[in-house]
């Protein structure tokens, strides 16, 4: 197996020009995405003829543009063709592996992740419990959005539009009264809690992730038998599946600077 080289190993430092390049891209912010030299020089704190020289190679390279009398910068389109490729190389399943064991061991419960698709959410990873009762979907298991707490965290976060759409076929048997009120509350606290849905005698937490535009497309959720896991426990559970939903959002590119889930 290849060995990833560390810096020691080549007997080399950070190349200055490089880094310097890169703390003026690092620079802007959704907050000030555009900005004059001084602006830049306050930030990166080069002398001007330095850092009009790195703006000059980093234009070239399509990374940042100028516009207006007097100039003023931001990033351009370079950018986010590189941020293009990343995404495409981007497996959730992957990302998230890490979290999820992290999420079984940390529980002591079944940990998985649901990927969205269409009206319905489907198992991808699952790490069941250690414990010898243990509750499992399994991989390739689906489910629709109105069943489960796994699936009202999706639902729970969609655009109004999307959800309302999903509620115009959705059967006539499910209280729709009833699951509107509970996905506002979700979308309140983060997190959504099933009790003997889909399993009888489980309790589910879940929590939805995001990807770098926003949108939900999944969910992370811990299940066991409800001899386990009581009120204290359903409130543990809660936090981690946030946390986790966050981590996976996170790389997944999005950028939740509030600390809340996108409305």
């Amino acid at each position: 197996m290849a060995r990833k080289p560390k810096v020691e190993d080549a007997g080399m430092s950070s190349v200055r020009a490089v880094d310097r390049s890169i703390a003026i891209l690092q620079s802007f912010t959704p907050e000030q995405p555009m900005m004059s030299v001084i602006e830049l020089q306050k930030r990166v704190g080069l002398s001007r003829p330095t850092l009009y020289r790195l703006l000059h190679t980093l234009a070239t390279r399509g990374l940042i543009e100028a516009e207006g009398d007097p100039q003023r910068f931001r990033l351009a389109h370079g950018v986010m063709s590189l941020a293009h490729v990343w995404l495409k190389g981007l497996d959730v399943v992957n990302v998230a592996r890490p979290i999820l064991e992290d999420l079984r061991e940390r529980s002591g419960e079944t940990a998985a992740l649901f990927r969205l698709q269409d009206d319905r959410g489907i198992c991808i990873l699952e790490y069941e419990s250690r414990h010898v009762l243990a509750i499992s979907r399994g991989i390739g298991h689906s489910l629709t959005l109105s069943q489960g707490a796994t699936g009202r965290a999706m639902l729970a976060f969609m655009p109004s539009d999307r959800q309302a759409d999903f509620f115009r076929r959705m059967p006539k048997s499910v209280p729709r009264a009833a699951l509107e009120e509970e996905l506002r509350a979700a979308r309140r606290k983060g997190y959504t809690i099933s009790r003997g849905e889909i399993f009888v005698g489980a309790v589910a937490v879940s929590a939805p992730y995001f990807d770098h535009r926003g949108g939900v497309v999944g969910s992370v959720g811990i299940y066991g038998p409800s001899a386990r896991v009581n009120e204290e426990k359903v409130a543990e559970f809660a936090k981690l599946v946030v946390e986790a939903g966050r981590k996976i959002s996170h790389l997944l590119g999005f950028q939740d600077d509030a600390g809340a889930a996108p409305t």
